[in-house]
């Protein structure tokens, strides 16, 4: 009977432990370089983790920041490890293991110089063509905000003149200040060259065409991985796990951003429309995953629906 006793204490004291630990991860620090995507992608998570006894804290960070950040410390969770647009951070940063490539969330992507379909159907099909309607253009690159790993590509381009663009100028601001270049542009048919991606509600709201011919610099098609700061999964096992099956779909991201857009819903509730209508995707995410106070994490969030 003692030997019993002792057992269970033991046990009751491992679970306890296992707890607190988990309760030392709260609040649950993660980046926002201002994209939409990884807006929806955090408003996900943040539902997830919060519906579990988490605190969530997402801060606006440009891309290095988030980087030097996760490698200090100071930023736990990074859902927005473009590749191979962000090489040149895989290199400086994951492959020596200052941070850590905890699993892919989302396959299927493009990210690459895009343009309106007038612009395609006037002969603009590739990098290639870029040069030769110039003028059109009036040698601009309609970019994201500064440090943007798809910035630091395009300017490699201009600098080496690649593509004949030596003499080009890329314009650099936010996703949102970028966007409504382009929508100027559309409006009076004038050409423009910008930087687009999928998933993105643009691939819906807007008659474009991505561009061929910049492989090397942006890949065909892509991922995109979580980030999280040396350790953090072993620290925070619980959360960890739901890192790790965490998987994101492109129709599912345009469809919750394209819900913040069209009906002015916050990521948050956007995010949580779309769960109660997919419950199912819960499963997979949530298997065996368990909340800070140690109960099933699936029932828990199913009950904040």
């Amino acid at each position: 009977m003692k030997t019993i006793t002792t057992v269970m204490a033991a046990s009751m004291m491992a679970v306890s432990a296992g707890a607190w630990a988990e309760q030392s991860c709260s609040p649950v620090r993660m980046a926002d370089p201002g994209w939409s995507d990884i807006a929806a992608t955090n408003a996900i998570t943040g539902f997830l983790l919060e519906s579990m006894g988490y605190q969530v804290k997402v801060d606006s960070l440009a891309v290095p920041i988030t980087y030097g950040g996760l490698r200090d410390g100071q930023v736990d969770v990074f859902l927005g490890n473009w590749m191979p647009a962000q090489q040149g951070f895989y290199d400086q940063f994951i492959a020596n293991g200052k941070v850590v490539q905890l699993a892919k969330n989302l396959e299927g992507t493009e990210f690459t110089l895009a343009v309106p379909d007038y612009v395609y159907n006037a002969g603009v099909h590739d990098f290639a063509d870029l040069s030769k309607q110039a003028d059109k253009f009036d040698h601009k690159i309609y970019g994201i905000g500064a440090g943007a790993p798809a910035n630091q590509s395009l300017q490699d381009i201009i600098k080496k003149n690649d593509f004949n663009l030596g003499d080009w100028k890329l314009t650099e601001s936010s996703e949102q200040a970028m966007l409504a270049e382009v929508d100027r542009a559309v409006r009076r048919e004038r050409f423009i060259v910008f930087l687009g991606w999928q998933p993105h509600p643009m691939n819906v709201k807007l008659k474009m065409k991505y561009l061929t011919g910049g492989e090397k610099y942006f890949g065909a098609t892509g991922s995109v991985f979580t980030l999280t700061r040396p350790g953090y999964a072993e620290a925070c096992p619980q959360v960890g796990k739901l890192l790790t099956q965490l998987m994101f779909t492109p129709e599912m991201e345009n469809t919750i951003m394209a819900d913040v857009v069209d009906t002015k819903k916050s990521n948050t509730d956007a995010a949580k429309a779309w769960l109660k209508a997919h419950p199912e995707v819960l499963d997979k995410w949530l298997a065996g995953v368990k909340t800070v106070d140690g109960k099933e994490a699936l029932a828990a969030v199913k009950a904040k629906l």
